[in-house]
């Protein structure tokens, strides 16, 4: 039988298995119990660790990979708006763009040429995100500082915790990499980001997360979206199960074109929100269910477990009284066996009874506590422990005793006691040649 403390141990973990696969929706319950055993039975560790995992979020509970995030860019129903730039207009446009184009072009052939030669002799500093909130943080307050306090709500958190609230919260996640060196994105944010109808629409209908791609934690989200161009917006969502891009907008938009993308971005995939919701739901009445289920059996179990510990309990109370029963038994038997012992050597070390005809004799009539009568001769010189000896020796004495004396009234001294420590003699205690003595039961005493 297991000792009660493994007993405890398996049940919990028992629940926590039950617990965890209702929370992960794993239907291998030896997976389960892996993933648990993982993070040391830690449900909390285990189920967020579980949650980031199907997202391709990194652990929290373990040292983050070098790996991007993984968020479903593959589908091939995406929804892609690009806006290119406008042509030059009339001859003067025409001429000012072609007098400006082998500028432009040797201005970025030299600065990629020299962004490419810089990555051989030192690695990508954006490469290795150390503070991703400080990160978004920085952005924050430069965005502010540049197009001022008037802007969508930032969602004030790594890229990781904005997808995790937008699956929790079953809303739609709208993510804007910012590229400082482009030459759109000033136009963008001053004139379409913080534009009031613009903002009304993204604080009422979605979560917004913004970044620069200057920074680590912009930079690592960029190399998982793979724009083209700035600005860039991605419309990200819970479908399928899975965080999946549904839309990206690359260039530069205009207020109202750019709600009217997000607006039908939005109500081209409500449906799957809707569907997701509906199934949330249902897999959490399942959930409840299972738990009051789970609870009921646990209690019916604890209720057995109860029971058959009330009954180990009265078998073990009996056994333990059955077993004091037989020890008192036994020490009966044995003090038994020992008086009776005791008796025996008593009457083989008394003396021989004197005759009748001895004129030092005396013949004493002992009334016993049962009503019989026994008789028996001693001499005037044995001491009165011979009388006590000799009736202990009878089986009808009791087991303790006292000898006392009618004419007068008195108890016998026939055992040592600090008063007389060596008994009388029957002449020294003044009995006459025939005495009747009277045998005093002190056993029940």
């Amino acid at each position: 039988m297991a000792a009660p403390e493994e007993q405890d141990l398996t049940q919990e973990q028992t629940e926590k298995l039950l617990q965890f696969q209702d929370l992960t929706g794993i239907e291998s319950m030896e997976q389960c119990r892996l993933a648990l055993e993982q993070h040391n039975w830690n449900m909390e560790a285990a189920v967020q660790d579980r949650l980031n995992e199907q997202e391709g979020v990194p652990s929290v509970f373990n040292p983050p990979p070098s790996r991007p995030l993984q968020v479903n860019t593959a589908d091939h129903r995406i929804y892609s708006y690009v806006v290119s730039r406008p042509q030059p207009r009339g001859l003067l446009g025409w001429g000012y763009y072609l007098i400006m184009l082998p500028f432009r072009f040797t201005y970025y052939t030299i600065l990629d040429i020299f962004r490419f030669a810089l990555r051989f002799i030192r690695p990508d500093p954006r490469s290795r995100v150390t503070d991703p909130v400080g990160d978004i943080v920085s952005f924050m307050h430069s965005f502010e500082e540049k197009y001022g306090r008037a802007h969508p709500v930032f969602y004030q958190g790594t890229y990781s915790q904005a997808l995790n609230d937008a699956k929790r919260e079953l809303r739609f996640l709208l993510v804007y990499l910012h590229g400082d060196d482009h030459q759109d994105s000033d136009e963008f944010c001053r004139n379409t980001l913080c534009a009031p109808e613009v903002i009304s629409l993204i604080n009422s209908r979605m979560l917004f997360w913004a970044c620069s791609t200057n920074k680590p934690e912009g930079y690592r989200v960029s190399q998982a979206l793979r724009e083209n161009t700035y600005p860039f917006l991605a419309m990200i969502m819970l479908k399928d199960r899975r965080m999946t891009v549904v839309g990206r907008l690359e260039g530069l938009i205009q207020p109202d074109d750019l709600i009217n993308q997000l607006t039908f971005i939005m109500d081209a995939n409500q449906t799957y929100l809707v569907s997701e919701r509906l199934e949330r739901e249902e897999r959490n009445q399942t959930q409840v269910l299972r738990q009051q289920q789970d609870e009921a059996y646990l209690a019916s179990l604890r209720a057995d477990q109860e029971k058959e510990r009330k009954k180990r309990e009265e078998r073990e109370r009996k056994r333990r009284k059955e077993e004091e029963v037989q020890q008192q038994k036994l020490a009966e038997e044995r003090r038994r066996q020992n008086l009776q012992e005791e008796k025996e050597r008593k009457l083989e070390c008394l003396p021989p009874e004197p005759s009748p005809d001895d004129p030092e004799s005396v013949k004493i009539i002992f009334k016993l506590p049962n009503d019989s009568r026994v008789e028996r001769r001693f001499h005037f010189s044995q001491s009165l422990t011979v009388i006590h000896d000799f009736l202990f020796s009878l089986k009808e004495s009791p087991e303790k005793f006292q000898i006392e004396a009618n004419f007068p009234r008195r108890v016998l001294p026939c055992v040592p006691s600090e008063e007389w420590p060596n008994p009388p003699t029957l002449q020294e205690a003044g009995l006459s040649h025939t005495e009747v003595l009277f045998v005093q039961d002190l056993t029940d005493e």
